[in-house]
């Protein structure tokens, strides 16, 4: 405990704040997180059966779908996030605190890992479609059977690199008031200049991150044996 107080001395008096900190980062991840992969995994595999040659050939949604994805993925989060300042607060009540990161946060994650799931179907061997096709199987049979079971292993990689990319926003986030662990780390490490709470928040977050990537690559060497 002493070794701790002369590392880290401000931030002792501060654990109880750093912890509802710590929680508030899990949340926004995983709330918008949960979100964002459905919808992102939704508009992915879209974007893949839609184009030019796949399943479900439509030139139009694909080009709209394509366009859309793009646009949000050129915008930058900080300007995000004020862009978005009307619609978060129709939708959540408030445009700060936890629950006004939510909204931009899945605003930002979607088209990421949208493109991160077109790029994992894409890997996929086009024989194997084929195969599906000539046994008459139906496009959502290709979907699930085919599309998604053996891409497994580079869908969850993609949610890996979205969720870390996430922690990464919700940092972010507390530049401007969305609270975790990026709000505290301004609002002490920075304005007050205390070098060791701005410290303490960069292990947390290089810890949950290892512990997320080291999660990813265990299920995946499950599933691949």
């Amino acid at each position: 405990m002493q070794l701790f107080q002369s590392l880290f001395p401000n931030l002792v008096d501060k654990l109880p704040e750093f912890y509802d900190s710590f929680v508030q980062t899990l949340f926004m991840t995983g709330f918008s997180g949960i979100i964002s992969l459905v919808l992102g995994l939704f508009i992915g595999i879209t974007l893949t059966v839609t184009k030019k040659g796949g399943i479900l050939e439509n030139a139009v949604l694909s080009s709209v779908l394509d366009k859309t994805v793009n646009i949000f993925r050129t915008i930058p989060f900080i300007i995000l996030l004020a862009l978005l300042i009307p619609l978060t607060r129709m939708i959540a009540g408030t445009a700060i605190g936890t629950k006004g990161a939510i909204v931009p946060l899945i605003f930002g994650t979607v088209p990421f890992f949208a493109r991160q799931v077109e790029t994992a179907l894409a890997e996929l061997d086009k024989g194997l479609i084929e195969a599906a096709l000539s046994m008459g199987s139906s496009p959502v049979e290709i979907i699930k059977r085919v599309y998604l079971k053996e891409s497994l292993p580079g869908l969850i990689r993609a949610v890996t690199i979205t969720a870390i990319s996430l922690i990464g926003l919700t940092a972010m986030a507390g530049a401007v008031g969305g609270g975790g662990l990026g709000d505290f780390a301004i609002r002490y490490g920075h304005q007050r200049n205390q070098t060791d709470v701005t410290l303490a928040t960069v292990i947390v977050l290089i810890l949950l991150v290892s512990f997320l990537q080291s999660l990813s690559n265990w299920i995946i060497s499950k599933i691949s044996h």
